[in-house]
């Protein structure tokens, strides 16, 4: 099953970030971020909370269809491999 985020940024980070964790829970791994039209700081430490209670439960999330903005802002950061993010571009 796959996790499909439509927005995430600051207006809807706190909202999101549950959502995600929800889908965690559930033992979702697929996080499709193509739809993806805005991005900012928000979306990258959303992301890593995500990443981190997925870890936490033995697994590792992977981020399909990444937009490259988001790849540049996790590089921006310092955080493109914490999220796994090198290879899965394919959405601009």
């Amino acid at each position: 099953m796959t996790f499909t985020v439509t927005a995430l940024d600051f207006s809807n980070a706190k909202a999101l970030l549950q959502e995600g964790l929800d889908a965690v829970s559930r033992g979702e791994n697929d996080y499709d971020l193509g739809q993806l039209a805005q991005v900012d700081s928000a979306s990258v430490a959303v992301m890593l909370a995500w990443q981190r209670a997925a870890v936490r439960s033995g697994r590792r999330l992977r981020f399909l269809n990444v937009p490259s903005s988001l790849v540049n802002l996790a590089g921006l950061y310092g955080v493109t491999e914490l999220l796994d993010l090198t290879g899965h571009v394919t959405a601009s």
